[in-house]
């Protein structure tokens, strides 16, 4: 009876606190992932105050969370959508790969953690946050901008990237050999091939079977079904998170929309739980260690993300200022590097892991949206000030007649006519 009165006095603190960290941050327009962070940091082993009692229910309440979080993007999009995705994007999305991934892979090994620790690392470092970005969009009303499909885009193929990734890390950090790897890797792909082959050629028919007007009972239902998928998914040795991705992508139409709205404050509840999770799982004393490799690795990544939004919004014909905006939007990491370290804690394969991502997330997940915000003027007022120096040149040795059309050529008409209009030119 005591334990059961402890267990509810420390869930309930936990709650209340992360509802009142959550006011907190939505009262100056910034993420709430980062205090989430440093609250588990503060109920967890070498915190303030430790948990004993609840500890058991948040780790289950951390892995709905997971799920939740997968099951919600996957509502996100439709198996249509992902194959024209695919189809045209796909080259932005090798490029976010390979200057994304590779330097998380670099650090891991430089640091010596060896190479299963580096393909963790480099899905940490390559992943964007959806959560992060798509509320700094509607923050900044960029929702309707000319680059904002782009930005999308790439978030679309990192998503569907989970679904291949998530099978292989899981594979590496069981342990397992090559031919059980590539038995598991198979297993994932081939349930991913069907399930988008049912989304797109039955998709209404499922759509059909779970849909109800009582929403008591579409809640039921998608989450039943949700949480059954997932835990089929883990048996087959594929991750429970896939699974609940591939939900998602199934449902599609009005019952996709009254789920999301269903789910979304069990989302909130649960992926913040997760959060907090993480950070009991921490020791704050690791952070300071890990903390001048994790803000290096944050410049370094933060520069290669906005250098993929440019590159991808360029090859989409979007104006200057609007590739600059693309660029400083994807720099936010979140939820998804957090869901891969957080497999490689539980594994125990690098006690120095789950710091290190801790301080990065933390500290990305705070400059991203500052990025996203002044990114386009800083690039701006830079060109405009390289613009100025060439310009001087000249005129220092050519006289006054070379300054005006120099300095009349110096301003892009098309930036100066960005339109943020989609469908606009």
């Amino acid at each position: 009876m005591h334990s059961s009165a402890v267990f509810l006095v420390e869930f309930g603190a936990i709650i209340l606190a992360l509802g009142l960290l959550g006011r907190f941050a939505g009262r100056f327009q910034f993420s709430p992932i980062p205090l989430y962070l440093l609250a588990g940091l503060a109920f967890g082993k070498g915190g303030l105050l430790p948990l004993g009692a609840s500890e058991d229910f948040v780790a289950i309440g951390a892995e709905i969370g997971v799920i939740l979080l997968l099951l919600m993007l996957g509502l996100e999009y439709t198996a249509s959508d992902l194959l024209s995705n695919l189809k045209t994007q796909y080259p932005a999305g090798l490029v976010d790969a390979a200057l994304n991934a590779l330097p998380g892979a670099a650090m891991a090994l430089l640091l010596g953690w060896g190479p299963v620790a580096a393909v963790v690392l480099a899905g940490v470092t390559w992943i964007s946050s959806s959560g992060v970005i798509a509320k700094v969009l509607g923050d900044l009303g960029r929702l309707g901008n000319r680059e904002t499909p782009v930005v999308l885009s790439i978030l679309v193929l990192e998503d569907l990237s989970m679904a291949v990734y998530l099978p292989i890390v899981t594979a590496l950090l069981a342990g397992a050999g090559l031919a059980a790897g590539s038995v598991t890797l198979a297993i994932a792909l081939g349930v991913a091939g069907l399930v988008l082959f049912l989304a797109v050629r039955y998709g209404r028919h499922i759509s059909r079977f779970v849909s109800s007007d009582d929403p008591e009972k579409l809640l039921l239902v998608v989450l039943g079904l949700t949480l059954v998928v997932a835990g089929l998914a883990q048996q087959l040795q594929v991750s429970a998170a896939v699974g609940a991705f591939l939900v998602g992508i199934a449902l599609s139409g009005e019952v996709a929309e009254g789920a999301h709205n269903l789910l979304a404050p069990l989302r909130d509840l649960f992926a913040a739980v997760f959060f907090v999770f993480f950070g009991l799982h921490t020791d704050p004393a690791s952070i300071p260690p890990v903390l001048v490799p994790a803000l290096a690795l944050a410049v370094v990544t933060a520069l290669t993300k906005i250098a993929t939004g440019y590159w991808a919004a360029r090859r989409a014909g979007i104006s200057a200022k609007g590739r600059w905006r693309a660029g400083g939007t994807l720099v936010a990491r979140g939820e998804f590097s957090i869901v891969i370290a957080g497999l490689a804690v539980t594994a125990g394969i690098e006690p120095s892991l789950g710091p290190l991502a801790t301080a990065y997330v933390l500290i990305l997940v705070i400059l991203g949206p500052l990025t996203a915000r002044y990114t386009e003027p800083l690039a701006t007022r830079l060109t405009q000030r390289l613009s100025e120096r060439a310009v001087r040149g000249p005129a220092a040795t050519g006289g006054e007649r070379e300054l005006e059309p120099t300095a009349q050529a110096s301003h892009d008409p098309v930036d100066g006519q960005d339109v943020d209009v989609l469908g606009q030119s």
